[in-house]
């Protein structure tokens, strides 16, 4: 049980980080608008780019402990 809660938990992290920087939800943050420069900072093709990779990196954890998960229940 444990195991698929990490899977799954991984999983969505994943899918969020990988789809939400490049939404409109990224850009509409009130937290960031007293700090202007942060904002920019956020909102950057660079910073985009770093939280949608560490997004599959999730998503290739999830599927390699799926895979794991699958192959140890055949043996």
């Amino acid at each position: 049980m444990a195991a698929l809660l990490s899977i799954v938990s991984s999983l969505l992290v994943g899918l969020v980080l990988t789809v939400v920087p490049w939404t409109s939800v990224w850009e509409a943050n009130w937290l960031l608008q007293p700090w202007i420069g942060l904002r920019g900072f956020v909102t950057s093709g660079f910073t985009r780019g770093a939280i949608t990779g560490l997004g599959l990196v999730n998503l290739v954890v999830a599927a390699t402990d799926l895979h794991a998960r699958l192959i140890g229940r055949r043996d």
